[in-house]
């Protein structure tokens, strides 16, 4: 199996060998040009993925490296997230969200502990493998955050998935940036489509953001006055005379399915706050009680150790039969890979 796409203007092949032991590897081959050298993004996740080990972070093998390319060797796994909701469209089971969610968080916990941002959450860089492990792939966008903190670009993150103050042009920002994500991600399976599917620009997704937790003034966003993009005035008259009938129109109303599950809510509530440093870390949601369902034992699992060694712990039944191969834009994604 064989795809070509472009990173950053580089030719990047992804192919799928079996070695000789019987396990199957996907290859990451970025064709290198002399005069360009190789490209940082790929610098960037190999460096990063060799000093991460963990059951819910993809596996990078090995690194092989000539004149002429890149390789990057990593385990392989059959499908995204993004593919599994379009095979299963309308939302996932309940018992299926919380188990994903559960792994997102524990791989987010893993890397923030060690002080590095994914930065580009989205369902295309969720891996599922046939036994319903979830692990998070796509590492080129990823930083080292040191502190204290320095500044970062806010080109990062897929549109649909970028918190507002990413939007407003925020460069100073931290873990916070990743649990955004997670609450959109959270939403979308639940409900089976975004939870902020911005169609025109970073004006129309600050849009949707604001008619759903609504517009953020000084006292619910200590600061937003300052950052570069914060342009009240801007907002269309259509999302100005709504904001003037409701201050904030709660999660359940926009995203009913929410209401149906326990605490589910609540827990979307915490990661979707417009104030960056109010949005629950990775850490504190393992604890939260939309888990409390699952076995204890879970807590307790060396990082290398799949939630579904637990005996157990198991994927419910799904609808749906076949897999269609994702072709959603899912926010303009910037590159779509698989490992």
């Amino acid at each position: 199996m064989l795809c070509v796409f472009r990173v950053n203007g580089k030719l990047v092949a992804l192919k799928v060998i079996r070695l000789v032991n019987g396990k199957l590897v996907a290859l990451k081959v970025i064709r290198l040009q002399e005069e360009e050298g190789t490209p940082f993004t790929a610098i960037r996740e190999a460096s990063l993925l060799k000093g991460l080990k963990h059951a819910n972070i993809v596996l990078l093998h090995d690194i092989i490296h000539t004149k002429e390319t890149l390789t990057l060797v990593f385990e392989y796994v059959h499908t995204d997230l993004c593919q599994y909701m379009d095979k299963h469209p309308g939302g996932l089971h309940p018992d299926n969200v919380r188990l994903f969610l559960f792994q997102l968080l524990r791989g987010l916990s893993y890397i923030h502990q060690r002080y590095i941002l994914h930065r580009d959450l989205k369902p295309q860089n969720l891996l599922i493998s046939d036994t319903g492990e979830l692990k998070l792939a796509d590492f080129g966008l990823a930083r080292a955050k040191s502190v204290p903190s320095h500044t970062y670009s806010n080109e990062v993150v897929t549109l649909w998935y970028r918190p507002p103050d990413v939007l407003l042009g925020s460069t100073d920002y931290s873990t916070c940036l990743d649990m955004w994500g997670v609450g959109c991600i959270f939403v979308e399976m639940i409900q089976g489509v975004a939870a902020f599917p911005g169609m025109k620009d970073i004006q129309d997704q600050l849009e949707r953001i604001f008619l759903v937790l609504g517009t953020p003034s000084e006292e619910t966003w200590p600061g937003v006055h300052s950052l570069p993009h914060f342009k009240p005035e801007s907002l269309s008259c259509v999302c100005v005379m709504l904001l003037a009938l409701y201050s904030c129109v709660f999660i359940s109303v926009c995203v009913g399915r929410l209401g149906y599950v326990d605490h589910a809510e609540e827990l979307a509530s915490r990661f979707l706050q417009c104030f960056p440093k109010n949005r629950l870390s990775a850490q504190a949601a393992l604890h939260h009680e939309y888990f409390s369902h699952l076995p204890p034992r879970l807590w307790e699992l060396p990082d290398m150790s799949s939630i579904f060694s637990v005996p157990t712990v198991k994927l419910q039944p799904e609808s749906g039969d076949s897999i269609q191969v994702c072709s959603k834009s899912h926010g303009k994604a910037t590159s779509n890979s698989k490992h």
